[in-house]
């Protein structure tokens, strides 16, 4: 039997449209007019609310195996269905062990079976020395590979340098698939870190201060490079620093495949606004000043910045040190989930970005990134009928009910946003609705 979803806003690739979105056996029939309905179609009347594709989220941390006590398959997803997020990407770091070779993707697999509330699938890890197993990877269906110029936090995933990167980077040119790098050098950080040695590292500015622009922007600067000389399909991920847009800017009009992310909290968040102590708000590249961060909203503008994606990054709440304040000592990471888009759809608001741009960055874009536009973040005739209803009207306040992943701290708590996901649907079967979860897990792995 069809379903008639009516709504005066459904957002497709060719704009927002008045109409309805059939489905049928889980997949999109038609986007119609109403008087084009089956007759023995069944009507659900979303009147004013918007219906956007469900959201892809590519640049997630769910860490099980091996770390499920800081945020696990059932979790995050579960977070995820809440925040109207239907297809997540995982990182191959923070889990034990690392995504960085076959087996060890497959014990992921094994992790996620029967856990997943919505779709999943995997990103492979270029670390030091693991580049014979990049194309056994690609063959076994991971959908690209992250990797790190930078200490990454974890000892088991290693950084890896120029002549690495080097030694890797044909496989990868041969793979087809993108690299998504992590872009930060250590040498600005480490000459910053040693000359605020004596700093008080509760302020944030010190914080701030210990990771320059600089160490961003000579990383992409080699990036650029390389990938001009080795032809790969380069992904800078979280960009917060507005100084490398020019350069990015050149670089894509040159023709390199370069693709550019940034995240909800360098749109939200301003350095000038962060108080000292302030721990649930340190993340890796940091949060800058106000007008960096509008500089990010004019890159996705100009297109020069392509998606927003949320790097959610949980731990246990101790491992943020709250109690101590000291910057230097917290784990740097955000978990936003659940209020991604309700904080991104607040600030297009607030700047005069539409729905259409929303879906591009949050939807459109993470999915052309992974090689998944064949089955997420569009809707079209003929693809899977996974989309979210948005209530664009409702004010809210976060708190933790609302939130649903492993540990309920969040730098947003107590924030006012607008925007309220009141259902998300998985190949036409309601997952969530009103605050609460309507089927077991049901999500699969999406494989190329």
């Amino acid at each position: 039997m069809a379903h008639a979803f009516l709504s005066k806003r459904i957002v497709t690739p060719q704009g927002t449209r008045e109409g309805a979105l059939l489905v049928e056996n889980g997949r999109i029939r038609a986007i119609c007019r109403q008087s084009e309905i089956p007759a023995d179609a069944t009507i659900h009347d979303c009147g004013e609310d918007a219906l956007l594709p469900g959201l892809v989220d590519t640049h997630v941390h769910i860490n099980q195996p091996g770390r499920t006590e800081w945020e696990g398959f059932r979790t995050a997803t579960r977070a995820a269905a809440a925040g109207g997020y239907t297809t997540l990407v995982d990182m191959p770091l923070n889990c034990l062990p690392e995504t960085t070779t076959v087996d060890a993707l497959e014990q992921k697999r094994r992790a996620a079976k029967g856990e997943c509330f919505v779709d999943w699938a995997a990103w492979g890890g270029a670390v030091a020395d693991n580049q014979q197993h990049l194309l056994p990877l690609a063959r076994a269906g991971v959908l690209g590979f992250k990797c790190f110029l930078i200490y990454p936090g974890c000892d088991g995933f290693t950084m890896i340098d120029q002549q690495q990167l080097e030694a890797a980077l044909p496989f990868i040119a041969e793979s087809g698939l993108p690299l998504l790098v992590h872009a930060e050098l250590a040498g600005p950080i480490d000459a910053a870190v040693e000359r605020l040695r004596d700093a008080d590292w509760r302020r944030y500015q010190t914080y701030l201060a210990s990771r320059p622009d600089e160490a961003e922007l000579q990383a992409i600067r080699l990036m650029i490079r390389l990938c001009r000389q080795y032809s790969f399909r380069l992904h800078i991920v979280h960009l917060s620093t507005a100084s490398a847009l020019p350069e990015l800017a050149n670089a894509r009009a040159e023709g390199l495949p370069i693709t550019v992310e940034t995240c909800p909290h360098y749109l939200h968040f301003a350095a000038e606004t962060i108080a000292d102590g302030e721990t649930l708000l340190k993340c890796a590249p940091p949060i800058r000043s106000q007008a960096n961060q509008d500089a990010l909203w004019r890159g996705l503008h100009d297109g020069i910045i392509d998606m927003i994606v949320t790097d959610h990054s949980p731990c246990p709440p101790e491992m943020k040190s709250e109690e101590s304040g000291r910057f230097d000592l917290a784990w740097g990471g955000i978990a936003s989930l659940s209020i991604a888009l309700p904080v991104i759809y607040t600030e297009c608001l607030r700047r005069k970005f539409t729905l259409n741009d929303l879906v591009r960055w949050m939807c459109a874009s993470p999915a052309a990134l992974a090689g998944l536009r064949h089955c997420a973040g569009i809707l079209e005739a003929g693809r899977d009928a996974s989309f979210v209803i948005l209530d664009m009207e409702t004010r809210f306040v976060v708190t933790p009910e609302i939130l649903h992943y492993r540990h309920v701290v969040s730098p947003y708590m107590r924030e006012s946003l607008t925007g309220l996901v009141k259902a998300t649907y998985l190949r036409g079967e309601l997952v969530y609705s009103d605050g609460s979860f309507t089927l077991a897990p049901s999500g699969r792995e999406i494989t190329l």
